[in-house]
């Protein structure tokens, strides 16, 4: 019997902290249809401003991702550029913008059901 392949839920979260699974932890993720990375903004020069650009996201899309789910930190500090969005949007990908702890119930609640990919950001 092989196992379903499914976005990973994420079980536990708090500041700095995020756990998928129950078994993988990270400070920022990248969580994609099949599994889940630690999310190093320095790949692509990421910074809470100007914030979540193209680069942070085609890793979702190239594993599948329908919807992405982008968390802005639990204080709404990381921005989120307007072209990440546009670019999403013009893929035929449904985005959701959200600070962290609603990003988070609403990632779970989708990956029941569908290929959702999501970034998420744990601190400011």
């Amino acid at each position: 019997m092989t196992k379903e392949l499914r976005s990973p839920r994420i079980t536990d979260h708090s500041w700095g902290r995020l756990v998928v699974d129950n078994r993988d932890r990270y400070k920022d993720a990248k969580l994609y249809h099949g599994g889940s990375r630690r999310w190093d903004w320095k790949e692509t020069g990421t910074d809470h401003v100007p914030g979540i650009q193209p680069a942070d996201f085609q890793e979702l899309l190239d594993h599948g991702a329908k919807v992405v789910v982008l968390s802005r930190g639990v204080q709404n500090a990381l921005r989120v550029r307007s072209d990440t969005i546009e670019m999403l949007k013009k893929n035929g990908v449904v985005v959701h913008v959200f600070q962290t702890d609603a990003a988070i119930r609403l990632y779970n609640e989708l990956r029941q059901n569908e290929p959702v990919g999501g970034l998420f950001h744990t601190t400011c």
